[in-house]
């Protein structure tokens, strides 16, 4: 259903009291999330201003036309890697650019109903790209963290590294110490309380320390100079079609990753509050507050997990409270935020390695490498893809594997065998199907189609060719299990009993379902074997064969 949660809310019925639970929600995840969307912005390759927009637009678009009650949207750390490749190598108007593709695949993808189809990406696979991206994350705030006096960090994850290693000898212990006390600060406060967030506290502390102590760190103001306290207006990108070509891979990476986030975000809020989201609708709002986010210069965006927590953990229950996070924010950034240029650079990189861990879902990683090898090896090709190359490599790659894996696993469930009496399973003794119950003559042969016959099992069929060394009179083929078959699946079908009928043998289907039997019917099967000749049940075959001998 594409309707927005915001519209069901106020249908409902929307109390002055809720109202005050979601203000107060709201206000709490707006500071909650001021830290996280200058790092976000500064980490990703752009300016902290871009970070704070990101969150006022896309976080108050989500909300509004969101499928989720509770979802809270704007930039993630997992879009930190992706972000931070295009801006070096296309610019920010590429960015731009690849923001708004990625933010109409998202809409199209909303509109075609693809919502659930997300959720049947594999999760080795997830775990896989989004454990690169976290050790990514940590490796890009080293220098910040340790204060190192450096040039240009390299993009690459061993020449990064290698770089670090050379300049560690500058390292700068107040920076640090800054960024060592905000780490724990973020990573500890939750256990002491979930109202007051140990990010804000951190940078509180570590930029009144810095100011009157004169500390000798690097702050946003040292590094980017002033942060505008003005909204900016929106623009469009200035790239040309060749650029727009090479965008499309990355922005790809960019709406699958974000559909992901947020579904697996709305999923988790579900959880936590006993509803159900609507995938379609988020997946619209997604959309359109990605196209919305990058008109005004933003980065993309998407639900995110942390916050949308911390807003449920706070007594938010509608999309009120996504809304009143965003205009905090944009109140912050207007009337406040000129004092965000005095934050230590050392602050945010300390917040980043808390984000960094987690995100590293390295429960889920360790648990995974006992599992099934092609889990496993979906998981490691993943992970060093993420870190070694580039995250559009690693989930292209990474889905075509898991694709591949899947069909070689059904290729081997799937089979076609003969069956006789002396081989009829004992477990099927209450099965009024099994071959043991029919007199078979010696003239006949039965086989038996296991799993779906689709193009990669199809092959299974050359092998029995092989196998049929006499010509039986009739040939039954029970197809009782075949769930589905494809077009490469029919065309074998169809050779198989070309191949037979050669022979001079006829041929019966059972036990076809009425979907595989439409199939048949459409590829041109049923009259070539005959209506007759396919028959609903077994025992309706065994009458049938009768009747042809």
């Amino acid at each position: 259903m594409l309707k927005p949660k915001l519209l069901t809310v106020i249908q409902e019925g929307y109390t002055r009291q809720q109202f005050t639970a979601d203000l107060l929600a709201g206000v709490i995840v707006g500071v909650v999330a001021l830290p996280l969307a200058i790092a976000f912005g500064i980490a990703s390759g752009v300016t902290p201003q871009q970070g704070l927009v990101t969150a006022v637009v896309a976080g108050f678009l989500i909300s509004a036309f969101g499928g989720s009650r509770v979802q809270i949207g704007g930039p993630t750390g997992a879009f930190i890697v992706i972000v931070y490749g295009i801006v070096q190598e296309y610019g920010v108007d590429g960015l731009i650019a690849a923001t708004m593709m990625a933010g109409v695949i998202l809409m199209l993808m909303g509109f075609a109903k693809l919502g659930s189809v997300i959720k049947y990406m594999p999760w080795s696979l997830i775990v896989g790209f989004t454990s690169g991206i976290a050790l990514v994350i940590f490796s890009s705030q080293i220098k910040d963290f340790f204060g190192l006096n450096m040039g240009t960090v390299p993009p690459g994850f061993i020449e990064k590294w290698a770089a670090y290693g050379q300049s560690f000898s500058s390292i700068n212990w107040w920076a640090t110490v800054i960024a060592a006390g905000t780490a724990a600060l973020t990573f500890f406060m939750p256990k002491l309380s979930n109202r007051v967030p140990g990010s804000l506290v951190a940078i509180l502390l570590a930029t009144a320390a810095v100011q009157i102590f004169q500390l000798p760190v690097e702050t946003i103001a040292s590094k980017f100079g002033e942060i505008p306290s003005a909204f900016p207006s929106p623009h469009l990108p200035n790239i040309d079609f060749q650029i727009f070509k090479k965008l499309l891979s990355p922005a790809l990476t960019i709406a699958l990753l974000g559909a992901i986030e947020s579904l697996l975000s709305a999923v988790v809020a579900d959880g936590m509050t006993g509803t159900n989201h609507r995938s379609n609708m988020e997946l619209v709002a997604q959309g359109s507050a990605n196209i919305a986010s990058a008109l005004f210069g933003g980065i993309p965006a998407t639900g995110a997990i942390a916050r949308t927590v911390t807003n449920v953990k706070n007594g938010g229950r509608t999309p009120v409270a996504g809304i009143v996070h965003a205009i905090t924010l944009l109140l912050i950034m207007l009337f406040v935020g000129k004092w965000a240029k005095l934050i230590p650079m050392s602050c945010l990189a300390g917040i980043l390695l808390v984000v960094a861990y987690n995100m590293s879902e390295w429960k889920s990683f360790v648990s995974m490498l006992k599992g099934p090898k092609n889990d496993v090896l979906i998981l490691l090709v993943t992970f060093f893809l993420t870190v070694i190359f580039d995250l559009t490599v690693a989930i292209e790659v990474g889905m075509v594997l898991a694709a591949f894996l899947f069909m070689r696993r059904m290729a081997q469930l799937s089979n076609i065998e003969s069956i006789r009496i002396e081989m009829d399973d004992m477990d099927e003794s209450d099965d009024p199907e099994a071959i043991s119950k029919f007199e078979i003559p010696k003239d006949v042969e039965v086989y038996e189609i296991n799993g779906p016959l689709f193009f990669g099992a199809s092959h299974n069929f050359k092998e029995v060719m092989r196998q049929i060394n006499v010509n039986p009179k009739v040939l039954i083929l029970r197809m009782r299990k075949v769930p589905m078959i494809d077009a490469t699946g029919l065309y074998h079908l169809r050779e198989f009993v070309k191949f037979l009928q050669l022979r001079k043998t006829k041929v019966i289907l059972s036990g076809v379902n009425p979907e595989v039997q439409r199939e048949l019917a459409d590829g041109g099967l049923t009259s070539l074997i005959g209506e007759a000749n396919i028959q609903p049940s077994f025992q309706k075959a065994i009458q049938r064969m009768r009747e042809l001998r």
